[in-house]
């Protein structure tokens, strides 16, 4: 019986041969790689509508200054105007047709407003003709419909952006505030298929590959719009066929899962545009402010060109380094249009000849006005809890003006320098705080004789010995009580001892280092003379003292002594201008602020400045204190001021500490407070008193500006009364030897019938009748 054939048993070799393995089991391999594709993508697709769909980048707060005000009847310059818009970045031109645009007229000026949402709400863009007559508005018309409007406000200038720790930052645009010739460009140059494919192209893919190795090197990428975006949001830089894939593989999940629009619109605000120091520039929205200092709403086709061309490298292509590359490359941005017939030949020979018109680059600048930001820091920490709500996107209007806050800056600068020069003096440091008298806004801040320090504030840290700036709160004590003082009150100016700290004695002295004798109490306040000073202070009581500089805004401690009625007690700059802006505003209290509103990224209010004001003093004796410190600028110490202004009425304080250490000035005129402080650190004598010091400042800062003469009406109950100068009794209109000044009229006696027995005429209307009366 034959046998049977056995089997030929495989080779060990044949086994592990992994090629037939693979011919057999194929099918399975295949839906392996399949499934494993399938959950990758799974996990892919989880990652991306995590971020996609979500906040796809943090960025930053912006913190916005004022906007400005103008409403009929306010007291303002066309200069004044003309400086916030060319802030605004608004373009001078002979008719203003175009959004961001303005024009000068004979007797005004027309502005093409930007749409913008303030902290009131929404407000669209809008044609105005603003007119002007003896220096206020005397009309405001809106030309799309011809109607007159009461008030309008410009948009404010966005001062600088709070960075979160990464280092990149971006303003967000949307499809709709983008001109579409923007899309256009960016489609045709970087993926023209963009609307047509699928998230990857592979022939474009195949058609760079042959390009690069017929060059030996990369001329040409293949990655779609998509796949950029991909790698810009997900991945890093790295060159590898694992990257390359999950790249693709993301960009096919993005287009499946989200509109083109969505995903351009993602990659306006991603896409890196370049540097702005160790800040990367990301988005088209914020690349227009750093090259144009315009929103991407209104730049041309040249400009638009010029920011997509850009995108192939933000280094190569640096449009301030390379002006010549970056034309090269923008022009062939604009031969693309035109050859796609998105450009008329007109339109394209006029574009390719026109200059870069780059912006400086300023208006982005980290670190601007760090003593202000620093108040605003201050501020955010405790209107916002949460700190990661400061971080997020946030709209933060503070009471910045721009335009006085540069003033200040370069008062600061030059009145430090010549007073260096002057006095031979070094390391002289200097302070200033500009405050709206009304509002209790702080419209800006110095806190360095080098303003743009981002160290010690010394406006808001800086206590120092305030000197004669005190003695107004000592008059303020006395005239309030009006039975018993007025400005007429005599004040005895004699040699006198007094016990101080400790025990010792002290012994007061006037500057001059003469005694009169006697002198009336707007005098001895006009004149900043010491003696009379303290004979006052310590008869209206050293604690109504401590009280009345507390009702005026001060909380700070304040140590129990005679001393203090000449300025012993330190304060910061700040704190000073909090007391002033209360003498100020007619004896109206509100706390100086620098942040107004916070609103959400999507312009929802957050929180919103709401502290009234309070009436912390008497309204007739704040009135009388205020014009004797009209009287200190006119002929005091601060005479100076009439001698540079001329008509123009101011009001203000000078002080000087022992040895001449700190010298200081708190001037205001009709609007704006302003306290400014010299100084050294180490406390070493500066041989500079308030007037030849800080004043110097407050008169250097008011000739860069536009000062509104000082103007209060009479309170109900005031008015001119006449006093005998020796005695300080009432006396009749026309008597001898007798002085007029304004009085709280109940709290006097009966006016006398007769003086020396013989009956006068009425006097003539004083000055400040006339200017200030009724």
């Amino acid at each position: 019986m034959p046998k049977k054939p056995q089997k030929k048993q495989s080779s060990l070799p044949s086994k592990l041969n992994p090629f037939r393995w693979l011919m057999r089991h194929w099918w399975r391999l295949l839906i392996i790689i399949a499934a494993v594709i399938a959950a990758y993508g799974v996990y892919l697709d989880a990652q991306i509508v995590k971020q996609f769909s979500g906040n796809k980048w943090q960025v930053p707060a912006q913190i916005f200054a004022r906007p400005m005000h103008l409403e009929l009847k306010q007291e303002i310059t066309i200069k004044e105007i003309v400086e916030e818009l060319e802030l605004l970045g608004y373009r001078k031109v002979r008719h203003a047709d175009d959004t961001g645009e303005y024009q000068l007229k004979a007797t005004g000026v027309r502005i093409q407003r930007r749409a913008f949402h303030f902290p009131h709400g929404q407000e669209s863009e809008i044609s105005v003709d603003i007119t002007l007559a003896n220096g206020r508005i005397s009309s405001l018309r809106n030309l799309k419909n011809n109607r007159a409007l009461d008030e309008i406000y410009l948009e404010p200038w966005l001062v600088t952006r709070l960075m979160s720790s990464g280092r990149e930052d971006r303003m967000l645009v949307n499809l709709k505030g983008v001109p579409p010739s923007l899309i256009k460009a960016l489609v045709l140059v970087e993926d023209k298929d963009f609307y047509q494919h699928y998230g990857i192209a592979p022939l474009s893919i195949l058609r760079a590959l042959i390009a690069n190795v017929s060059a030996g090197r990369a001329v040409q990428g293949g990655s779609t719009l998509t796949q950029q975006l991909v790698k810009n949001l997900f991945l890093t830089n790295e060159k590898s066929l694992v990257r390359k894939a999950k790249e693709a593989l993301m960009a096919l999940i993005i287009d499946a899962r989200y509109s083109k629009d969505e995903i351009i619109e993602a990659y306006l605000n991603e896409v890196f545009l370049g540097q702005n120091g160790n800040t990367g520039v990301h988005g088209f929205g914020l690349a227009s402010l750093f090259y144009f200092d315009r929103p991407i709403a209104e730049l041309n086709v040249s400009e638009i060109a010029t920011l997509v061309g850009i995108i192939k490298g933000p280094s190569y292509y640096n449009p301030r380094r390379h002006p010549e590359r970056v034309t090269e490359r923008r022009n062939l941005v604009l031969r693309i249009l035109f050859e796609n017939n998105e450009l008329q030949r007109s339109e394209y020979e006029y574009a390719i000849n026109q200059p870069l018109n780059l912006a400086s680059g300023a208006s982005l600048k980290s670190g601007k006005h760090p003593a202000f930001m620093n108040l605003v820091r201050r501020e955010l920490k405790t209107v916002l809890a949460d700190p990661n709500m400061r971080e997020s996107g946030l709209k933060v209007f503070t009471t910045l003006d721009s335009v006085a806050q540069r003033k200040a800056e370069e008062a600061v600068i030059a009145g430090v320098a010549a007073q260096q020069k002057r006095m031979k003096l070094t390391q002289l440091q200097s302070a200033m705080v500009v405050t709206d008298i009304k509002s209790g806004e702080v419209r800006s801040i110095v806190g360095d004789a080098n303003p743009q320090y981002q160290g010690f504030n010394r406006a808001l840290d800086a206590k120092r010995a305030i000197g004669s700036l005190i003695k107004p709160t000592i008059y303020l004590t006395a005239l309030e009580r009006a039975a018993q003082y007025n400005l007429a009150t005599p004040l005895t100016d004699e040699a006198i001892k007094l016990k101080s700290t400790y025990g010792k004695m002290w012994e007061p002295k006037n500057a001059d280092k003469k005694f009169r004798g006697q002198v009336t109490l707007v005098d001895a306040l006009t004149q900043s003379l010491n003696v009379p000073t303290v004979n006052l202070g310590m008869e209206v009581g050293l604690d109504d003292i401590a009280s009345t500089i507390r009702r005026l805004g001060v909380n700070e401690p304040i140590d129990i002594y005679p001393a203090m009625t000449l300025g012993a007690v330190n304060f910061s700059p700040m704190q000073v201008n909090q007391m002033y802006q209360t003498i100020a505003n007619n004896g109206r209290y509100i706390p100086l602020h620098a942040v107004t509103a916070v609103l959400s990224p999507k312009d929802k209010p957050l929180w919103k400045f709401s502290a009234t004001s309070e009436q912390r003093a008497d309204l007739k004796a704040t009135y009388l204190l205020n014009y004797a410190l009209h009287k200190v600028t006119r002929e005091g110490t601060a005479k100076q001021i009439r001698k540079t202004f001329g008509d123009i009425n101011m009001a203000g304080k000078t002080g000087t500490t022992d040895d001449y250490r700190d010298s200081w000035f708190s001037g205001f005129d009709n609007n704006i407070l302003v306290t400014t402080w010299m100084g050294k650190d180490n406390n070493e004598p500066i041989n500079l008193s308030g007037a030849t010091g800080a004043m110097q400042l407050f008169i250097g800062y008011q000739k860069l500006q536009q000062p509104k003469s000082l103007v209060r009406r009479y309170p109900k109950g005031l008015g001119i009364a006449h006093f005998d100068e020796e005695s300080g009794a009432l006396s009749r209109p026309g008597c001898a030897n007798t002085i007029s000044v304004p009085a709280i009229l109940d709290a006097l006696p009966p006016v006398p019938k007769t003086c020396n027995e013989e009956v006068r005429g009425p006097l003539k209307k004083s000055l400040w009748e006339r200017l200030f009366g009724n």
